[in-house]
């Protein structure tokens, strides 16, 4: 079994959405003769005020992630949204909690993807997907994106680049996905998955 680890954070429900996507992607590599399983996690918010705190369980959507999903799946594809071009803080406040499986190189080797939304089609998209690999490739990752090979990157005018997935979402999340963004974001789920079972095997 090849685990894929798809974690992400979502606050109108865009990113959500291709988490969603990235995972059935990830699921197709299953008709190339792959066993894959899919997880999806999410990360609770950061509070500005000390004393509050998230509940243990979300109200909805998926369970929050534990480091023994990071420990435990053989690739990762972690999604934000685009927060003044960098991932969003409870993101990145839970990796930067990471430094037990930095130190024991539990995740070195693995592969992993990156996803994101914006409000605006300038909202730093790019910049947010490379920031999203900078803690991976400490993490001693194998970071993979879309290659040119896939048509749609040729014509999207939304979202997507060679870096990985992206959406344009409008405010509040509010656009729908392009179908290029579609076939692009599960795309990338499937190389992802693709390349962990190459690996397991």
């Amino acid at each position: 079994m090849t685990t894929i680890l798809v974690l992400y954070y979502s606050r109108h429900g865009a990113t959500e959405k291709m988490a969603q996507l990235i995972a059935r992607g990830a699921e197709e590599a299953s008709k190339e003769g792959f066993n894959i399983e899919t997880i999806l996690r999410t990360v609770p918010n950061v509070s500005r005020v000390c004393e509050a705190c998230e509940a243990d369980i979300p109200d909805s959507g998926a369970p929050y992630v534990t480091l023994d999903d990071l420990k435990n799946c053989d690739a990762l594809a972690l999604g934000s949204p685009a927060y003044f071009g960098n991932m969003a803080s409870p993101l990145k406040f839970f990796i930067d909690g990471t430094s037990g499986l930095w130190l024991s190189g539990a995740m070195a080797g693995k592969p992993a993807a990156v996803f994101t939304s914006s409000s605006t089609i300038h909202g730093g998209q790019e910049s947010v997907l490379l920031s999203m690999m900078l803690p991976l490739l400490h993490h001693g990752m194998l970071i993979t994106g879309l290659p040119y090979s896939e048509p749609d990157l040729h014509t999207s005018t939304t979202g997507c680049s060679p870096y990985g997935a992206s959406h344009f979402a409008g405010q509040e999340g509010k656009n729908t996905m392009s179908d290029e963004e579609k076939r692009l974001t599960r795309a990338l789920g499937k190389r992802l998955a693709t390349i962990a079972g190459k690996l397991n095997n």
